[in-house]
């Protein structure tokens, strides 16, 4: 029986822990045993504090661990995490020990296989459909004739070699290159840097600013194209003022720059061939234009020529249409000294009779009556003054008379007088508009309380049969068709197997509460 109870001195002897000695034990075995590990699982909870670190769940169909990318690990990624992506996160298992829980510092985060990737794609795919970035309306044409060409891609690269030699074999242009990096990690943001830098330059800059640009790369692996699938390059491409072409891969390659560009060239080569014409066809299209317009103007010439010379066929000789004038000429050449003759003595004849009556005698007294009115004239000029004196007395004397200030004050009472009046009037029409729209309101609130309308909107109802009101039982047995109206619409019973309502319309006049026929029935 004593060999049954424990001895409360057992285990006396043990070392004891402090609870951070315990968690720091538990740690260096957790890291030791756990130094390297590459987890595969679903990233669920996506966290971004201000801090620039990256918190996040890894999780299966069983369990959940928490995983943590720090600030500068997250800048380096590749491929940044989001939820729902299937991955493979490459770190090391430590413990936290202020929450006595262990997570996974995840030193590198890649998609675990094709259908990772390809169900990302297709997730931000349907983002930026769902905006309209892909719609062909927002899309802008490409330059006939470019002057100058932007071209992002790798320097490097046999991509830019084959647009250049492209380009001078179709109609050499002007070709600015902006080299980036075409995979890994630094694709993405130099390719946006590409774009938004073409765009910023101003015409008549230092450097000239493209008209048109193209994003080219040579064929690659998912992989390798997938900076092209970023949205910030997507969006980028997007809000591009200048037209954009995209040839990224080969022809069966699709990024998502391919759907937001204004024009998806199947290669790089392609593209140039999209950006200018062929010189020579041109040239000769050219040419052809002359001569058909050389043609066209030769044969226009000729045919007015001929036209020309048909109606000169219908006009009369220039002998003809001299003949009549000459004869008139003539004619009256002859007659001139004749008429000139007459006219002199006609005149003359004029002359002698007006004379006639300019005698001296008849001078000298026309003169005499003259001055007589002068003298006359200058008699009357005392008088006048006179007169003008008297009257200008007579109207200083009415002036002293008309003083302003009785003016002013009569003007000022019947002011006051007249605002008086204005107040009252107003008063007056305010008081008895107010009264119509009294009794105006109490006659629409009548016509609402008499109005069958009302006594729907308590819960009643109107029943006609065939058209026709029913108020019985009998009626409505006998009626082929039934229809309810309820406040907010009628409801048709046996017209078909599936009743329809009909929303009531405002627009219809109500019906005159004292219309039996038009109440019908409630119930």
């Amino acid at each position: 029986m004593s060999d049954l109870i424990d001895d409360p001195s057992e285990g006396q002897n043990q070392p004891e822990f402090s609870v951070t000695e315990i968690s720091g034990a538990i740690k260096r075995v957790i890291e030791g045993e756990f130094g390297h590990v590459r987890i595969k699982g679903e990233i669920g909870r996506v966290s971004r504090p201000r801090s620039g670190h990256i918190y996040l769940d890894l999780k299966d169909d069983k369990s959940v661990i928490n995983g943590v990318i720090w600030k500068g690990v997250a800048a380096r990624l590749a491929t940044q995490p989001e939820e729902g992506m299937e991955v493979v996160a490459t770190g090391r298992v430590t413990t936290f020990g202020g929450q006595s829980k262990y997570q996974l510092v995840i030193e590198d985060i890649k998609p675990a296989g094709m259908g990772a990737l390809m169900a990302m794609l297709e997730k931000r795919k349907l983002l930026l459909q769902s905006e309209g970035l892909f719609a062909a309306e927002r899309k802008q044409p490409l330059p006939f004739l470019p002057d100058v060409i932007g071209v992002v891609t790798s320097p490097s690269g046999a991509v830019i070699r084959d647009i250049l030699h492209r380009l001078r074999e179709r109609f050499p242009r002007k070709v600015l290159i902006w080299p980036v990096a075409v995979q890994g990690a630094k694709c993405a943001p130099e390719v946006v840097r590409a774009i938004e830098g073409f765009n910023a330059m101003t015409s008549g800059g230092a450097l000239p600013r493209p008209d048109l640009i193209i994003v080219a790369r040579g064929g690659g692996s998912i992989e390798d194209l997938w900076g092209f699938n970023e949205e910030s390059v997507a969006r980028a491409a997007a809000q591009s003022a200048i037209p954009l072409i995209s040839a990224v891969g080969h022809e069966t390659d699709t990024t998502l720059i391919d759907f937001t560009s204004d024009k998806r060239a199947p290669t790089p080569t392609a593209a140039a061939e999209l950006a200018v014409p062929v010189r020579l066809d041109l040239l000769a299209h050219i040419d052809g234009q002359g001569g058909r317009m050389t043609r066209a103007m030769t044969n226009a010439v000729q045919v007015r020529d001929q036209r020309l010379r048909d109606l000169a066929r219908a006009l009369p000789r220039l002998e003809t249409l001299l003949d009549g004038p000459r004869q008139r000429l003539d004619t009256w050449g002859d007659r001139l000294p004749a008429a000139l003759i007459r006219s002199v003595q006609v005149h003359r004849v004029q002359l002698s009779e007006r004379s006639g009556s300019l005698r001296p005698s008849v001078l000298r007294n026309r003169l005499e009556m003259d001055r007589r009115r002068v003298d006359i004239a200058t008699r009357l000029a005392p008088g006048l003054a006179r007169a003008i004196a008297a009257k200008r007395e007579a109207l200083g004397r009415r002036a002293d008379r008309l003083n302003l200030a009785p003016l002013r004050a009569d003007i000022a009472r019947k002011s006051v007088a007249l605002d008086g009046v204005s107040r009252r009037f107003s008063a007056a029409g305010l008081r008895q508009v107010n009264d119509w729209k009294s009794r105006i309101e109490a006659m629409d609130r009548l016509r609402e309380t008499l109005g069958y309308k009302a006594t729907l909107s308590r819960g009643y109802a109107v029943m006609r049969g065939d058209g026709a009101v029913v108020t019985d039982t009998k009626s409505a047995g006998k009626a082929a068709v039934l229809e309810v109206e309820f406040a907010d619409g009628r409801l048709t019973l046996g017209a078909t197997s599936n009743p329809k309502p009909t929303p009531a319309k405002s627009a219809k006049k109500p019906a005159k509460p004292d219309d039996p026929s038009s109440q019908g029935s409630l119930f």
